[in-house]
């Protein structure tokens, strides 16, 4: 079975609502709709949900984690060190395929996943995590990867940063600062670096959403 299939057996069988069921695991409401689909809106594939996305399941219907995993497709064990690992505590953050620009962070409902951030991370300020599309800042960080943002309006130059410019998307970019302006540059030299004098940062806008602070790699 799919994790999707036995949280929805489960919400029919209590007579629960996926917001309920949200509230209780800590699961947001567009990823558990993701889950029950089983499909994902971009690619079509079958959802993979983390080990994290699992425990906080297990936790949500009074299940053990280890009974859980055993009961999805393939019938996976994980090691002690895993156990010991998600047994921590932590916070969990979503996991966001894109950042419009405009738009509050916290209204964002292009929720692919989810990710777990140490309590001490958390303490240091407000965090959001996102998947990363294209290849302008390989070899460092490709296509699928996912960092993890500390939201704030500015940063220091030679920090990686999320910024959106005049009204697209976000970016992942290392932030460059001068005196008349900044730059935007990617790690991949295939990308002309952009720069923006103090005016255009204004007018366009440019606007810093974060800082990133570490980076989730992804292994085919």
């Amino acid at each position: 079975m799919t994790l999707g299939e036995i949280i929805k057996q489960y919400r029919t069988t209590h007579s629960m609502s996926m917001d309920a069921f949200s509230e209780k695991s800590g699961i947001s409401k567009a990823y558990i709709s993701l889950l029950e689909k089983n499909k994902h809106p971009k690619t079509g594939k079958p959802i993979a949900p983390s080990i994290q996305s699992i425990k906080q399941a297990a936790e949500g219907m009074g299940m053990d984690f280890n009974y859980l995993f055993g009961l999805l497709d393939g019938n996976v064990d994980i090691s002690e060190a895993q156990k010991k690992k998600h047994r921590r505590k932590g916070v969990i953050i979503n996991v966001l395929g894109r950042v419009a620009a405009g738009v509050p962070i916290e209204m964002i409902e292009d929720i692919v996943d989810t990710e777990e951030i140490t309590e001490e991370m958390a303490r240091t300020g407000e965090f959001f995590a996102l998947q990363i599309h294209g290849d302008s800042m390989e070899p460092k960080i490709s296509e699928g990867d996912v960092v993890i943002v500390r939201k704030q309006d500015d940063a220091e130059s030679d920090n990686i940063v999320i910024a959106t410019v005049n009204g697209t998307d976000a970016t992942c970019k290392r932030l460059k600062k001068y005196a008349g302006g900044i730059a935007l540059i990617s790690n991949n030299p295939a990308y002309e670096p952009m720069y923006f004098s103090n005016e255009e940062i204004v007018e366009k806008p440019v606007r810093i959403l974060g800082k990133v602070v570490e980076l989730r790699a992804k292994f085919d």
